[in-house]
Order: structure tokens, then C-alpha cells, then sequence
């Protein structure tokens, strides 16, 4: 069952207003795929409006990590979920999202990819202090 992304409005009173049609299949969204860290990589191949894929990360092993100050990118392994600012239960939980701060090989590290859209995770070093 998919996940409907129209709109319903309400008139100025709070009541519904009834729509003029239905939905339509454009329309259709999905749960998210909440990426989980762990030891061996998955992803899923998901077709989208237009006959595109999307490639969808649902597990996590390694991450593409940028260190700006020497300007280079190294595949490094993930070794934990530090934090997950988007919410608390994703940190509990050690779900990877945009925003997120993860163990490396290398140190910290910030998500600057979306794992579940992009089928890959993108991080940014961060600065030792």
C-alpha cells in the first residue's frame, strides 16, 4: 500500500472540503528506507514516475568520506552511528540520514548524502578538537 502525497484542503471554518477527484497513481509515495548500519551493504532498486530507478541504501557499511582541508575523498568503513540529530530514536536505533554523525576509519564524520534516496553514503570530515 503506498503512501498518498496530495494535498487535502480545508475551508477557512476547519471543515474538509471534498475533492473534485481522486488520486491519482503520480501522486503515490513510499515509506522511507530508514538505513541501518552494518556489515554487509543492500540496496534496492526502486522504479519511479518516468521509468527512472532510484537506488535505495538500506544497509551501510562503508561512506565516501571528504576531508576539505587536504581536499581528498577516501572510501572509508563505518564503524558506528555517533548521533542522529533528525531524531532521537534514529540515534538509538543507529539509523543514517542526512545530518548524521558517524564513526570512520578516519574520525568523524557528517552525512551529506541521503542514504534512502541516493543509494550511497556521502560524509564531510569533521575537525578534531
Amino acid at each position: 500500500m503506498g503512501v498518498w502525497h496530495g494535498k487535502s484542503k480545508r475551508k477557512p471554518s476547519g471543515g474538509k472540503l471534498r475533492m473534485a477527484r481522486g488520486k491519482r497513481k503520480y501522486e503515490m509515495g513510499r515509506e522511507p528506507v530508514e538505513t541501518q548500519f552494518g556489515d554487509e551493504e543492500k540496496r534496492k532498486k526502486v522504479r519511479v514516475r518516468g521509468g527512472n530507478l532510484k537506488v535505495k541504501l538500506r544497509v551501510a557499511s562503508y561512506a565516501n568520506v571528504t576531508d576539505a582541508t587536504a581536499g581528498k575523498t577516501v572510501k572509508a568503513k563505518i564503524l558506528g552511528v555517533e548521533k542522529n540529530p533528525a531524531s532521537v530514536d534514529y540515534s538509538r536505533r543507529k539509523i543514517i540520514t542526512k545530518g548524521a554523525i558517524i564513526r570512520t576509519e578516519l574520525g568523524l564524520a557528517k552525512v551529506t548524502s541521503r542514504p534512502g534516496q541516493d543509494g550511497v553514503v556521502n560524509a564531510v570530515l569533521m575537525e578534531q578538537k
